[in-house]
This record gives structure tokens, C-alpha cells and sequence, in this order.
């Protein structure tokens, strides 16, 4: 059985800040990389990335395809696996728009952490391997990009329209240039 349950509490250096991560990994994959460590790693830069006023608080869940298909039915109205559902906090007039009135009114501060509590991550392990296999990445690599997409969603930006994709996709080619990882 390896379900795994963490708490992160991750000070950034630079800047002082902290955050919590709560990874919950009831996948049935084992990554050759540490997964809490790389989501601290990702959740710190991308919160500085878009200049994030405030101390995260997320949970991140790993789970079986059985699992996401699930919730993406539920979710979504979609009856198949996917490879991430994020589930944000709050709303925003624009992406990482943190002086908007949408964002201002659904802002939501955990009382034991006095974090922002961002939001929800679920990962599916198995496709993870399937999409890394697929595309010719390696499993970091595919791992780090749906971590960092699904982050960019907490934060507000989105894919319906063809600019918000534009611009999601430049901050993600970005973020994961920044960050050295690279196909």
C-alpha cells in the first residue's frame, strides 16, 4: 500500500516566504525523483512567477486512473482519464490579478496556517508515464509541466479562449526554460 501523506512546510531563501503543500500520493507509480520535493520546487517558483502577494497553501493528490476518470466525470462531465483536474480557491478578474474585486471577495485565508489557500491538484500517476512514454519526455519533465499548468490554473489563467491559451502556454514555456527542464 503507498498511500504516503506529507506536509510540506517549505521557507522560500530568497525571499522568507513559506508555504504548505499537503501531497497526498495514493498513485500506483514510483517516480525515479522525489515528488513532494519537485512540487515544493514548482510551487515556490511559480507563486514568485506571477508575483503572488500572498503564502500558498495547496494539496496536491496522486492518484490511479480509476481515480481521475472518476472525478473528471464528476467534475467535468467528461467520462475518461485525464492526466490533471485543478480545482482553484479563488476567482480572478484577470490571471494572477490579486487586486481584483473577484479575487478580493473569494480570497480565503486557512485560520491554522494564515495561508492563502490556493487550491487542489490531482495528478494521475499512470498517465503521467503514459504522456512522458508518448511525447518522448522524461518523467520529470512531463511531471514538472503538469504541475506548473495546473498551478497556472490556481493562480487564474486559463485555455477556453485562444489568447488565454496563447498566453498560458508562454508563462509555461517560460517557467519550465527557467527552471532548466527542458525535453
Amino acid at each position: 500500500e503507498m498511500n504516503r501523506s506529507f506536509k510540506i512546510k517549505n521557507i522560500w531563501k530568497e525571499s522568507g516566504k513559506t508555504m504548505t503543500i499537503y501531497l497526498e500520493d495514493m498513485g500506483e507509480v514510483t517516480f525515479p525523483f522525489e515528488p513532494e520535493e519537485q512540487i515544493e520546487k514548482l510551487a515556490a517558483f511559480v507563486t514568485d512567477f506571477v508575483k503572488c502577494p500572498y503564502e500558498p497553501e495547496i494539496s496536491v493528490t496522486l492518484v490511479t486512473k480509476e481515480e481521475i476518470h472518476e472525478l473528471n466525470r464528476t467534475y467535468r462531465n467528461v467520462d475518461r482519464p485525464t492526466d490533471v483536474l485543478s480545482f482553484p480557491m479563488m476567482e480572478y478578474d484577470a490571471p494572477a490579478d490579486f487586486s481584483g474585486e473577484k479575487f478580493c471577495e473569494t480570497l480565503t485565508i486557512s485560520p491554522e496556517s494564515e495561508e492563502m489557500m490556493l487550491g487542489d491538484i490531482v495528478l494521475c500517476s499512470e498517465v503521467v508515464c503514459e504522456q512522458a512514454e508518448e511525447y518522448g519526455h522524461s518523467l520529470l519533465r512531463e511531471f514538472s509541466f503538469l504541475v506548473v499548468h495546473s498551478l497556472l490554473h490556481l493562480f487564474g489563467y486559463d485555455h477556453m479562449e485562444e489568447d488565454e491559451r496563447a498566453e498560458m502556454e508562454g508563462k509555461q514555456r517560460e517557467i519550465m526554460e527557467k527552471l532548466q527542464i527542458l525535453r
